[in-house]
């Protein structure tokens, strides 16, 4: 699982999970000004010609599809091309690998606060009680609260501790 903790400028800390990567981007891309595919996509220039339903070797889809065709003859047809427009140029497709995850927490940055992100249970439990700049700020411990009762949430904390 991954945890997500978001102390705004102003309001009260919350915390959240997510089963997994494909999860997070479905959380993150449904309360975002971007779809999904522009938080996050990978695809191959292939693919990428399958949406507009054409095929590398169609007549005339170097002229109607110029950049993706570029790609494809750059790159290979089946390299698999990464877009992620809160880490890179908007609309952009390369071969430079981008996880998931990284496009998905700089979506979430971008909206501004403080926020803490755990790739695993252990990491998050091991953060309820670390010290930590946000956690131990004047006022910060409404975040770590919020932290601490999602894990009771998930069941991975007991409520007794």
């Amino acid at each position: 699982m991954i945890y997500v903790v978001h102390q705004p400028e102003a309001g009260e800390a919350n915390a959240w999970f997510a089963f997994n990567a494909e999860d997070l981007l479905r959380k993150v891309a449904s309360d975002d000004t971007l779809p999904a595919h522009a938080v996050w996509d990978c695809a191959s220039p292939r693919d990428l010609l399958a949406l507009f339903d054409e095929a590398p070797d169609a007549p005339g889809v170097a002229e109607r599809y110029p950049g993706i065709c570029t790609l494809g003859a750059e790159d290979g047809w089946d390299t698999p091309l990464y877009r992620a427009d809160y880490l890179q140029d908007a609309g952009f497709y390369g071969p430079e690998p981008r996880r998931c995850e990284d496009a998905c927490y700089a979506a979430l940055r971008a909206r501004g606060g403080q926020w803490k992100f755990y790739e695993n249970e252990p990491h998050a439990l091991a953060a309820v009680d670390r010290p930590d700049p946000l956690y131990d700020a004047p006022g910060g411990w409404r975040a770590r609260w919020a932290l601490r009762q999602q894990l009771i949430a998930v069941e991975a904390l007991a409520d007794d501790l």
